[in-house]
């Protein structure tokens, strides 16, 4: 008997990204950020001048920081692309007249480089397709015959590993990158919330609900990254490890609305966060989703803690203003 037909990894006749292939940042104080990142889980690499994050057992480097005197800053984002894909992205970039850049100083591969609307540097590449392609399925309990106890981890013996990245989220200041990323590399759109001023975006080619998050802000900035985990319980398992190394502030345990997904945000030295996730929807390259908007009461958690109010401040602009 034939097994199920596999889900397509690609939309047909769509000419778009795939996958978040890397971020990268930089901070006033690198090793305060390799601190945070290993007490969140992270395999943390340094290399010359920068460390490297890696969740564990998987090849792909998410994101690379750098030390650099004043405010934390996003330096740029990276979008991986199917090399037959590479001709027909750049006609449409020309077309809609987003014009091309240098590479951004920083960068060690080269690709196509755009800038959004609010001046923060776009690659675009060839690279391995590395956002989800299936659901995700988590851990389930299990049950060792003869042991005679619960199914619970130990506490002193647990370490909550991140699987790899769902999404970061980038603090914008207005709502035409919206229609840029859409009609020029993207092509589709998770629910947007125009109440609220938060606009997500999947991938055509299958991806979880949100492969990029965008809020609106006074500035450019990156707001947080999301790391998926295997249950409900490492959220609360990671989110008592960063209370236990000093990371207390942050925002969960909870669940949202848009994306279905359980939190925890944890807050980093500079003000913005890192988010353990579990069980966010899955989008399949041969689904149309039902993008529109929601009311406000229904737009950001389901239950939880109530927001802190510097969620939404955006650390970047504020330090830059602040500097001038």
């Amino acid at each position: 008997m034939e097994g199920p037909t596999p889900a397509p990894l690609r939309r047909k006749d769509t000419t778009a990204v795939h996958s978040l292939h890397r971020f990268v940042f930089s901070v006033p104080d690198l090793k305060a950020a390799i601190d945070f990142y290993d007490a969140f889980g992270l395999d943390v690499r340094e290399a010359e001048g920068r460390a490297d994050l890696y969740t564990m057992g998987h090849p792909q480097r998410w994101a690379s920081i750098y030390q650099r005197p004043g405010s934390k800053q996003l330096d740029y984002v990276s979008f991986g692309i199917y090399a037959d894909d590479v001709d027909a992205l750049a006609k449409r970039l020309a077309q809609k007249g987003v014009a091309t850049i240098t590479p951004h100083a920083l960068a060690d591969e080269q690709g196509t480089w755009i800038r959004d609307p609010e001046g923060t540097p776009v690659q675009i590449v060839v690279a391995a397709k590395v956002s989800p392609s299936a659901k995700s399925t988590g851990s389930a309990p299990v049950i060792v015959p003869g042991t005679r106890r619960g199914t619970h981890p130990f506490r002193h013996r647990y370490r909550p590993p991140a699987s790899p990245i769902a999404h970061p989220a980038l603090q914008l200041r207005c709502a035409p990158v919206r229609a840029f990323l859409h009609g020029g590399a993207w092509a589709c759109a998770s629910p947007i919330v125009r109440a609220t001023s938060i606009a997500f975006l999947h991938g055509a080619h299958a991806s979880d609900h949100h492969m990029l998050a965008f809020a609106k802000s006074d500035g450019p900035g990156l707001h947080h990254s999301s790391w998926d985990v295997a249950s409900i319980d490492e959220v609360g398992l990671g989110m008592q490890q960063m209370a236990e190394r000093g990371h207390v502030q942050g925002w969960g345990v909870g669940r949202h609305v848009i994306g279905s997904n359980y939190f925890r945000y944890v807050r980093d030295p500079w003000g913005s966060f890192a988010e353990y996730s579990y069980d966010i929807d899955f989008i399949p390259a041969d689904v149309e989703w039902n993008a529109g908007d929601y009311a406000p009461e229904d737009s950001f958690y389901v239950w939880g803690p109530p927001v802190p109010d510097d969620f939404v401040i955006n650390h970047e602009s504020a330090s830059r203003r602040k500097s001038a």
